[in-house]
C-alpha cells in the first residue's frame, strides 16, 4: 500500500515538475548563445573560414570566433607537481568580427590554474572550431584537422592598467556573466603572451605561425 501512495506521490510531482523542466530545457543560456549574449548565437552568423593556405589567418579567426579554450600549465598541486594540468577557461579576443587576436582571461587566485602559473607562467592554450557550428555543420569530427583548432604557447601575465579597460570590454561584452561572479574570489584580468603558434586546419600536418605574421592578418 505503501509503494503505490509512493509511485501516486512520483507521478503527481513529475507532472507538475515538467513545464518547469521544460522551460529550463529551452530557456537560453547565460553563456554562449544567449539572447543578448556579444556572440555568434546563430549558426548563419558564423562568418566562412578563411582560406586555409593563409594560416595566419585562419589563426585569427579561431581566436575570435572561439569563447572558452583548454590551457594547459605545469602543476603544483601535491602528487601531481610537475606534470601537465589542463583546465577550460572562458576567454575573449574582442567582439565578434572585431577581435585584436590577444586571448583575455577573467582569473582567480583561487583556481588551480592561477595557483600554477604563479610558479610557473609558461602555458598552453588550444582552441577547437569544434566549439561553433562550423564542424557540426560539414560533419568533422573534433580531432579532425578540418574541424580546424590552434594551439598557442607562451606565458600568462596580468594585463597592466593601460590596457585593462580594453580587456575588460573584451570578455564582459563575450561573457556578461561574469560581471555578477563574487568580489570575493579577487578576480584579475589577464592575457596570454604569444610566442608560439600552431594550426591545424588540413591534412599534413601542423603549420607554423609567427606572432608578427598572426597579429598582422587582415581582421576578419
Amino acid at each position: 500500500m505503501a509503494g503505490c501512495a509512493c509511485g501516486f506521490v512520483r507521478a503527481v510531482l513529475a507532472f507538475l515538475l515538467a513545464p518547469a523542466l521544460v522551460t529550463l530545457l529551452v530557456a537560453p543560456a547565460r553563456g554562449r548563445g544567449g539572447r543578448g549574449h556579444g556572440d555568434w548565437d546563430a549558426a548563419e552568423l558564423l562568418p566562412p573560414l578563411p582560406p586555409r593556405e593563409n594560416a595566419a589567418l585562419v589563426a585569427r579567426f579561431v581566436t575570435n570566433v572561439c569563447d572558452w579554450g583548454a590551457l594547459a600549465t605545469i602543476s603544483t598541486q601535491e602528487g601531481v607537481r610537475g606534470r601537465p594540468f589542463a583546465d577550460v577557461l572562458s576567454l575573449s579576443d574582442g567582439p565578434p568580427g572585431k577581435g585584436s587576436g590577444v586571448p583575455y582571461f577573467y582569473l582567480s587566485p583561487l583556481q588551480q590554474s592561477v595557483g600554477n602559473l604563479q610558479e610557473n607562467p609558461y602555458a598552453t592554450l588550444t582552441m577547437s572550431l569544434a566549439e561553433t557550428s562550423f564542424c557540426r555543420k560539414y560533419g568533422f569530427d573534433p580531432q579532425s584537422p578540418l574541424c580546424a583548432h590552434i594551439i598557442l604557447s607562451g606565458t600568462v601575465i596580468k594585463v597592466s592598467e593601460t590596457e585593462m579597460d580594453v580587456a575588460k570590454n573584451s570578455l564582459f561584452i563575450r561573457h556578461p556573466e561574469m560581471k555578477t561572479w563574487p568580489s570575493s574570489h579577487n578576480w584579475f584580468f589577464a592575457k596570454l603572451n604569444i610566442t608560439n603558434i600552431w594550426v591545424l586546419d588540413y591534412f599534413g600536418g601542423p603549420k607554423i605561425v609567427t606572432p608578427a605574421d598572426y597579429y598582422n592578418a587582415t581582421s576578419q
